[in-house]
């Protein structure tokens, strides 16, 4: 069930990135961002509420909320930089990057999630786990490849550098999910660490965008923002479920999400209208043939 969820989780990611890329383009990324923490908030904020205030209405059900005290708080709020560091690269880099090369690359985030769970949780892959994985490994050096038709040098390009600073954030942040769903609820994690990320933001919009915003890329509204909270919101909520399994594995629940590339790479081509389709293509067959290894790996 757990592989499942992880799957729809990848799917509802994907959109997200679409909806992500088309929101940043020739707009501020800060204010997209802060705007986006502030939607995620008020999704959760009635379940707070109500788990609060009418706790017989949620009890029992997978949207109650716990009430807890500061010695749980402070590992959400560690959660809330962790993942709101990865947001502002990744957000810089897919505005000046194309979809096409921004969603391969964090297919091979889960690379890192591996080597981690390895050495923390003691996860150990099968024969067809390592092929999945060698795949996505693979996949990223002959993305580099086809970056440098389109005039993008990985060794020198900065929004690369965001890209994989990202990436590694969100790997660090999969590991960290994976130790809080041993010990907390799934709703409360995730509802709180999107209400934290809001006073956050709060002070790097004031600081960073605000004073300079007349002299930076100005901020427009468009309704694909909204969108952006909706399905990364459900995604996650899928996501976190699907670790609250006992014997689910976050290498593998990572490396599925990653399969998002799908979506992504066919909005980029068919939206977007990037280039160098073909050998981009290649690329990301690799990454869906990882995912089958993976997917046979867990049966």
């Amino acid at each position: 069930m757990w592989l499942l969820l992880a799957f729809l989780s990848a799917a509802l990611l994907g959109f997200y990135d679409v909806f992500k890329k088309h929101s940043l383009k020739d707009n501020a990324v800060l204010p997209v961002l802060f705007l986006n923490t502030i939607f995620s908030s008020l999704i959760f904020l009635p379940f707070i509420l109500l788990s609060a205030y009418t706790p017989e209405l949620l009890s029992g059900t997978m949207f109650y909320v716990p009430v807890v005290g500061w010695e749980v708080h402070k590992y959400v709020i560690v959660k809330s930089f962790i993942v709101l560091s990865s947001w502002i690269l990744g957000y810089f880099g897919m505005k000046h990057l194309p979809l096409t090369i921004v969603g391969p690359i964090n297919a091979t985030r889960p690379v890192m999630v591996l080597v981690g769970a390895m050495l923390i949780f003691g996860e150990r892959l099968n024969l067809y786990q390592w092929v999945g994985v060698s795949l996505a490994i693979l996949s990223f050096f002959m993305l580099s490849r086809s970056g440098k038709k389109e005039g993008i040098d990985f060794t020198h390009n900065k929004w690369i550098f965001f890209i994989v600073a990202a990436a590694v954030m969100g790997a660090i942040s999969g590991l960290y999910d994976k130790y809080l769903m041993r010990h907390l609820n799934p709703m409360l994690v995730q509802a709180w660490y999107n209400v934290y990320q809001v006073f956050i933001m709060c002070p790097i919009l004031a600081l960073l965008w605000y004073p300079k915003r007349k002299s930076t890329t100005p901020f427009h509204w468009k309704w694909t923002i909204i969108l952006i909270s909706v399905f990364l919101c459900t995604a996650d909520f899928v996501y976190f479920y699907a670790l609250s399994y006992q014997d689910s594995m976050i290498s593998i629940v990572s490396m599925v999400r990653r399969g998002s590339v799908v979506v992504s790479f066919l909005f980029g081509a068919l939206l977007f209208r990037e280039k160098n389709l073909k050998s981009k293509a290649i690329d990301l067959i690799l990454v869906l043939i990882g995912m089958f290894f993976l997917y046979l790996g867990t049966k």
